[in-house]
């Protein structure tokens, strides 16, 4: 028991950068470039930590909450992960309705930081961020239920556990619309293309990145950690279904979770490399088209 909770920990910890790194050199074997190294993100984020934060005379402790709060709410989303398809540090019946929204205070805080800083540019950024969350949150839901349906269970260590094989079996259309819209999700909620770039500062076009320009310092690394935490959630739940729990052993599921985890920092990239980034007006029909797709399983589910 103490070695899993090590073990998921761990990861939730030391992980999450590494997929950045990933999706980095997937796009630069595609543009042909050698790339920034695997572990640059660990780099930059020690970078951050150790320099100082400069405020602005006209923000308040908003500003300087919004990247603590915002991380903490990912993390503690994070302990109710089910890793290898085990259970779960927190687990209880409706724990993702607490995960979704774990993750929207992160998002809420986050987009409160950029408006108190009195710019105009920031706040068209949290506008723009909270509009599309407001499309790709019923889309998670809906995901999230399906799985729900399919397990017969409300927990998501249930959801993305042992229950998952035989539903496979039985519901894998359905299962895999869910996975498909559940993917779009993830490249809406981490800012990824074809919905934002994570590579551009300079753009009207930004959604995520404008929210954070003021932020300097270890509140940056909060932020980026944050963020490649969050991604890593994500592609855990996609792993997970994917997966199923196919395995004997515990130390073949964690090596095939870990193996998934970077095939889906791997797909990423390939997305992103092969992808250019939508108009924003595409945007929200794209995320709308997820929740179709969501509703389809579960009427798949139902009948």
């Amino acid at each position: 028991m103490l070695a899993r909770a090590l073990f998921q920990m761990g990861l939730l910890l030391l992980f999450p950068p590494l997929l950045l790194g990933v999706v980095n050199r997937t796009k630069s074997l595609f543009a042909g470039r050698k790339g920034l190294p695997l572990l640059q993100a660990y780099y930059d984020l020690a970078k951050l930590l150790r320099k100082g934060a400069v405020y602005s005379r006209t923000t308040t402790w908003t500003f300087r909450a919004g990247p603590a709060v915002g991380l903490a709410s990912i993390a503690a989303a994070g302990l109710m992960m089910a890793v290898a398809g085990e259970r779960a540090l927190v687990s209880f019946a409706g724990d993702f309705v607490l995960f979704a929204y774990l993750l929207a205070l992160a998002r809420f805080f986050t987009a409160l930081a950029a408006l108190d800083t009195g710019s105009s540019f920031e706040g068209m950024g949290a506008a723009r961020e909270v509009s599309f969350a407001s499309m790709a949150e019923p889309a998670l839901f809906l995901s999230l239920i399906v799985l729900a349906r399919a397990t017969g269970t409300l927990s998501l260590s249930g959801m993305l556990g042992r229950g998952l094989a035989p539903a496979w079996s039985t519901a894998a259309p359905a299962l895999l619309l869910a996975a498909i819209s559940l993917y779009v999700v993830a490249l809406a909620e981490n800012a990824r293309i074809p919905v934002d770039d994570p590579n551009t500062h300079l753009e009207l076009t930004m959604i995520h990145e404008v929210m954070v320009l003021d932020h300097s310092g270890p509140d940056l690394a909060f932020i980026l950690y944050g963020a490649a935490l969050k991604l890593f959630l994500f592609g855990a739940i996609l792993v997970r279904l994917v997966l199923g729990h196919r395995f004997e052993s515990l130390l073949a599921a964690e090596a095939a979770f870990v193996a998934g985890m970077v095939g889906f920092a791997i797909l990423l990239g390939v997305t992103e490399s092969v992808m250019a980034r939508l108009r924003l007006v595409r945007v929200p029909q794209m995320l709308v088209g997820a929740s179709v797709l969501s509703v389809f399983a579960l009427v798949l589910l139902l009948r």
